[in-house]
């Protein structure tokens, strides 16, 4: 019987192994996250640390490949996959199955050994839903090139702003965020809704500034947050589905502090003097530089802001900027369609 224990202890130490090493390299090539890889393969690494407790040849010599009646069942559709995530998710079940037999049978050798890999079980859970939940804001923002800013205040009736959003949708915009002020809060709701379902009609990234409560609420794709409002994993609590967060950073300390808190993106600026924000002082050019670069090592998308016009879109994308952020140049344009398109076009002709 204790040689029967040590060759399903060896199997499935395998094959927790092997499973680890697919969700690393997902995490890793596919979704170019290194804090995700790196806890893939932290958790590869305590398992390997934790099961030298027991002698390597004494697995080696449980092991009977050419014996093993499993090696040749399979059953329908069992390596079917149509898609790298596809690969990350069979893994990191496989990786949960071994572990709850590795926790199941270590028992009877070592209770210690057991309750490790009963922690990197929920481990394993844990990395899924992180890695799916972002791989899914990947997903939606990776082709953001312009991303719009529309303001709603008591100044503006409802329509006026739906129809600047309408003129976006249609003329080229990739994201557009709601920021409202002065609003009441049912007026605001009612709003966001109105314009959520306008973006996604238009297959649109749709995000509220600052009110992740407004952005759940109305079914947005996200939330975009300032230096001021709750952290990302405050936001992260409010909602269980996919949900694209950003964070405002002016300065490399507050980008730090951004990577370190999980965002999807980070909005780097003040490129230039904002007219939407005369007061905050301007970041510039060389922040943007020095920004763009460490966002694209972490595995975070920028989007540079503040002040950012048609005739300065060149020089941002020349030093490595690929998604601009713009507002008083569509919504005080004499032809917002015009100006939309033009600003699109500009952007991507530069890509070719």
């Amino acid at each position: 019987m204790t040689e029967i224990l040590y060759r399903i202890i060896d199997a499935n130490y395998n094959r927790a192994r092997e499973a680890f090493r697919v969700m690393e390299e997902y995490c890793r090539f596919g979704l170019n996250n290194p804090s995700l890889s790196g806890q893939a393969k932290r958790c590869r690494h305590q398992l390997c640390n934790a099961l030298h407790s027991i002698s390597e040849e004494r697995l080696l010599s449980s092991r009977d490949t050419e014996g093993d009646v499993g090696k040749e069942l399979k059953v329908e559709g069992q390596f079917q996959r149509k898609s790298l995530q596809d690969c990350f998710t069979a893994a990191a079940k496989r990786a949960s199955e071994a572990l709850r037999a590795l926790a199941e049978t270590t028992q009877a050798l070592d209770p210690v050994l057991a309750a490790t890999m009963e922690k990197l079980r929920f481990e394993v859970y844990s990395l899924e839903k992180k890695a799916v939940l972002f791989a899914c804001s990947k997903h939606k923002f990776e082709s953001v090139r312009l991303y719009v800013l529309i303001n709603a205040n008591p100044q503006k009736t409802p329509s006026e702003v739906m129809n600047l959003v309408k003129c976006c949708v249609e003329n080229g915009a990739d994201c557009i965020q709601l920021r409202a002020k002065g609003l009441y809060d049912s007026d605001l709701l009612s709003l966001a809704k109105k314009f959520t379902t306008l973006c996604k009609d238009g297959g649109i990234v749709s995000i509220i500034n600052d009110r992740g409560d407004i952005a759940i609420l109305s079914g947005a794709d996200g939330v975009h947050l300032g230096q001021n409002e709750i952290s990302v994993s405050d936001a992260r609590q409010l909602t269980k589905g996919p949900f694209i967060i950003g964070v405002s950073t002016h300065n490399l300390d507050e980008l730090h502090n951004a990577i370190e808190s999980g965002c999807d993106y980070a909005a780097v600026g003040p490129a230039f003097r904002s007219p939407t924000k005369p007061l905050i002082d301007v970041a510039g050019p060389e922040y943007l530089q020095k920004a763009v670069p460490i966002l694209d090592n972490a595995g975070i998308f920028h989007v540079a802001i503040g002040g950012i016009r048609s005739n300065t879109i060149p020089d941002l994308l020349q030093i490595g900027v690929r998604t601009v952020a713009v507002s008083s140049d569509i919504e005080h344009s004499a032809d917002p369609e015009k100006t939309c398109k033009a600003l699109k076009k500009l952007l991507l002709d530069y890509q070719k």
